[in-house]
């Protein structure tokens, strides 16, 4: 019955994280990119870490991928932020749809 549970959140998972790498390829500009990416890519990271905390054999081991997970929570918020910084510094322009742009 976990293994079933843990094969369905791996699944989720990696849903979130291809259609992260979907909206990377399709969005137009810098910005809608970004906020695809991070939202899409930790809420996959939580998914597969909690599969991956069903599958632990042991509660310590549980408590690392967690903590791993954190950690990346928080250095993706950060590398985010200064992305979108470095994107304002160098002026980068925000996408304006055209009447005969197809991409969103």
């Amino acid at each position: 019955m976990i293994a079933h549970l843990a094969d369905a959140l791996l699944g989720v998972g990696l849903f979130f994280i291809l259609s992260a790498v979907v909206a990377l390829l399709r969005f137009p500009d810098l910005y809608t990119r970004l906020h695809a990416v991070t939202k899409a890519d930790n809420l996959g990271l939580g998914f597969i870490v909690l599969s991956l905390m069903l599958q632990s054999g042991s509660l310590f081991a549980a408590f690392k991928l967690l903590l791993i997970w954190f950690f990346v929570l928080l250095s993706s918020a950060v590398a985010g932020y200064l992305i979108a910084q470095a994107g304002l510094k160098s002026q980068t322009p925000l996408w304006k749809k055209e009447p005969d742009d197809r991409r969103l």
